[in-house]
């Protein structure tokens, strides 16, 4: 455990609501927050990280409580360790940092189910975020373990903690003021009268679960119009402290996809303007840290999983060393305190190459196997009571004399198909991909399905994701003229946890020679390990281009996930978990790699992709023709910020949204659109979970400016055409099935001026 000897001062402290300004002991305070989350950052250098706020301007530390890391089963909590939440705090304490406490239930944060624990799913008609009476009961004992942490150092017990927030950014889930009234009234009677509440969300939808009796606050990120974000708020408060709590410096990366940036100029001119105007900010991220282990989380529409780094672009990057963004914003904040800040702390390790090991390969897959379930039909993981990790699946074949089509509905989420021992190809979630072909096969062939699951989407409706095959497998053949469809049954089904206790059960039974064994198969997928020596410790990246896919551990520490398709490349190792001396390094690789060789590297590689083809969306059979097509509708676009409806002189019917972009508003050639909706024949938005985007003309990939951000449910994100590509643009959305459409929904770019917003436009149904 930490030590840290510094206890709740006993002198009380006030912080309250005044008028147009927060209150600190009566007098008028302005919180410029940096947001850091504690499990991201490994407790022996919580303290630095700590400090690189402090030196960077901040006077206060903004957090997320995560449920599911402290309740990983069910009554079994854990704040010891990197989850003592309450020494973090007084570490803040002590070192002059006032802290501000985001407890959920829900946190979202890029974090596995956001926040929420996977065994809620084990009850099947569970209803999450929602007055659900088993979601409520454990909510409320969950709070209660909180506050039983935090409670004692609050401000008015002499503590650093000066707010506490009501769920997170609840307008982009629902409206259900009962539910967020309820969340609130748990707070309350934990944290007390005096506490300040306050919840969050975005401009467009705030007021929906707004409550009368709490501070509301916006999210928004770099280069928003901040006035037009505060606009209606101080239209409806005009007396009210208005807050950003949420200020994106940067953005999350996800599997396939190029490394996120944003401008640094932009981030600092956004921060200086709110100061300038006394506006309280929460700056995230400010440090991101590192998603260890399997807490990485997905995105949605469809599934879009998390890498591990959550550096975030952040001005304090994923090994807490500054950043350009960090030397500007201090520059900036410097003008806004009338004290000398303090030096920027050396970092706690150096940075350190570690030589070029060969591991070879100690267990298969199939030894990895930690029990066993018999069922007639699949069965998720939550079924099967595994909370992270993989399953393998097997049944036995009928005879199918011809090549048929293997269809696995909803397989979550990266499934390796073999036919005894004959790997056939794979079934990837990320892809929409369902079925691949099977050649033929002889009756009591073997059918074995390697399922790993990734993290659990942790935005959005979709949260309720289970693991696994979540409902069947069938094969669909033609013989002598008719149509053949066998459902498969009589599954005997392996469970692979994926903590490194359970790696290092099986490694210790029945295996006398881990290093050597295998060797002869050794880029097949198993657990490799080996080892490394250290004559000095330090920070270093674990480079891993040449494996394939799985999770790495170093002295019994789960460093994360990998995968080779990128952009990240390398694996942040601390150098607080490394020793001098031998180190273990553990592989476990679920595809097998090209080569078996570990090093570890002295900069981390966060932007190489390695894909077998681009993720642009261009393909030209993809193209419709629109050329004797009548338009739905043939309109121009207003101009400015905010939401604009595009409706229909009739109902219109297609499964594609096609959007033809004739002309912008600002004359020029880039088209760049933020968000878009469909509304149905009762004129309520439909769902986007099953949005494909399908065609593009142009997409601009500095940024990931791809089609899919129109519908990825994130406001400041937008689909960007190339610089001087030429119009029309076209772009097409598969809505996943053919619906009546009465209006389409557009938002254009959040910044001021709405940069690249479309004039002249036709839609399309297909």
């Amino acid at each position: 455990m930490l030590a840290c000897s510094v206890q709740a001062a006993n002198k009380q402290h006030t912080f309250m609501v005044g008028d147009k300004t927060f209150l600190l002991d009566g007098k008028p305070f302005v919180v410029k927050a940096a947001e850091v989350h504690y499990p991201r950052i490994p407790q022996a250098y919580w303290e630095h990280r700590i400090k690189m706020c402090k030196a960077l301007g901040m006077n206060t530390l903004c957090l997320y409580v995560f449920w599911n890391i402290h309740e990983q089963q069910e009554g079994k909590f854990d704040f010891t360790g990197n989850n003592d939440v309450a020494t973090f705090c007084r570490l803040a304490q002590k070192n002059g940092m006032y802290v501000i406490v985001r407890p959920g239930p829900y946190v979202c944060a890029e974090w596995e189910m956001g926040g929420l624990p996977w065994w809620l799913l084990k009850k099947k008609d569970i209803r999450l975020r929602e007055q659900d009476p088993y979601f409520m009961e454990r909510v409320k004992i969950f709070e209660q373990k909180v506050g039983e942490q935090l409670a004692p150092l609050t401000i008015q017990n002499g503590g650093p903690i000066i707010m506490i927030q009501v769920e997170n950014e609840y307008g982009s889930y629902g409206e259900d003021k009962d539910y967020v009234s309820e969340i609130r009234d748990c707070l309350r009677s934990i944290y007390g009268e005096q506490t300040t509440l306050f919840q969050c969300d975005w401009a467009s939808n705030f007021t929906k679960n707004g409550l009368d009796d709490l501070v509301w606050t916006m999210n928004f990120g770099t280069g928003a119009n901040i006035d037009q974000q505060f606009a209606k708020l101080k239209q409806l408060r005009p007396n009210s402290p208005l807050m950003c709590s949420e200020f994106w410096s940067g953005w999350f990366d996800k599997w396939g996809a190029r490394h996120e940036t944003r401008p640094a100029e932009a981030m600092v001119q956004g921060i200086d303007e709110m100061l300038s105007k006394e506006i309280s900010f929460s700056l995230y991220m400010t440090h991101g840290g590192t998603s260890f282990g399997h807490w990485a989380g997905a995105n949605s529409p469809g599934f879009a999983p998390d890498v591990t780094s959550y550096d975030y672009d952040a001005p304090i990057n994923e090994y807490g060393q500054p950043t350009e963004k960090y030397y500007l914003l201090r520059k900036t904040l410097e003008k806004y305190t009338d004290k000398k800040l303090p030096a920027v702390p050396k970092a706690p390790m150096p940075l350190i190459a570690v030589p070029e090991v060969k591991l070879s390969r100690a267990l298969t897959l199939e030894q990895m196997i930690d029990r066993k379930v018999d069922s007639q039909n699949p069965q998720t993981f939550e079924d099967m009571n595994l909370g992270w990790g993989m399953a393998i699946y097997t049944t036995t074949l009928p005879q199918i004399a011809d090549k048929s089509v293997l269809t696995i509905s909803e397989p979550h989420d990266f499934v390796q198909v073999f036919v005894d021992e004959t790997k056939i190809g794979t079934i990837d979630r990320v892809k929409h991909e369902t079925s691949l072909m099977i050649p033929a096969v002889r009756k009591g062939q073997t059918l074995r399905l390697v399922v790993e699951a990734m993290g659990r989407i942790n935005f959005g409706r979709a949260i309720k994701d289970y693991k696994g095959i979540t409902k069947s497998v069938t094969l669909q053949t033609e013989q002598d003229g008719h149509e053949l469809l066998y459902t498969l049954k009589d599954w005997k089904i392996g469970l692979i946890p994926d903590d490194y206790a359970h790696l290092a059960k099986q490694m210790a039974v029945g295996h006398e020679d881990l290093y050597t064994a295998f060797t002869n198969n050794s880029s097949k997928a198993g657990v490799y390990i080996g080892s490394f020596i250290l004559k000095k410790v330090g920070d270093t990246f674990i480079n891993l281009e040449r494996w394939g896919k799985g999770q790495v551990y170093v002295n019994g520490h789960a460093l994360g996930r990998f995968w080779s398709i990128g952009p990240q490349q390398s694996l942040y190792c601390p150098g607080c978990w490394l020793k001098k001396g031998k180190n273990e390094i553990v592989v476990f690789d679920v595809v097998g790699p090209k080569e078996t060789t570990i090093r570890g590297q002295a900069q981390p590689e966060l932007d190489k992709l390695q894909m077998e083809k681009s993720n642009k969306h261009n393909n030209p059979g993809n193209c419709p023709d629109l050329n004797s097509d009548t338009p739905a509708l043939l309109g121009t676009a207003s101009s400015g910020n905010g939401w604009q409806t595009f409706r229909f002189a009739t109902p219109q019917k297609g499964r594609l949204i096609c959007i033809q972009i004739n002309g912008n508003q600002d004359g020029k050639l880039q088209t760049a659109i933020a968000e878009l909706y469909a509304l149905d024949a009762q004129g309520k938005r439909l769902s986007r979970e099953p949005w494909v985007a399908h065609y593009a003309d142009s997409e601009n990939l500095n940024g990931n400016h791809t089609l899919d951000k129109v519908f990825d449910l994130q406001e400041s994100t937008y689909w960007q055409t190339e610089r001087n590509a030429e119009f029309p643009h076209l772009m097409v959305i598969d809505l996943g099935s053919e619906q009546t459409i009465t209006a389409v929904e557009y938002l254009p770019r959040a910044e001021e001026g709405a940069p690249g917003s479309i004039k002249d436009f036709k839609i399309f149904l297909k």
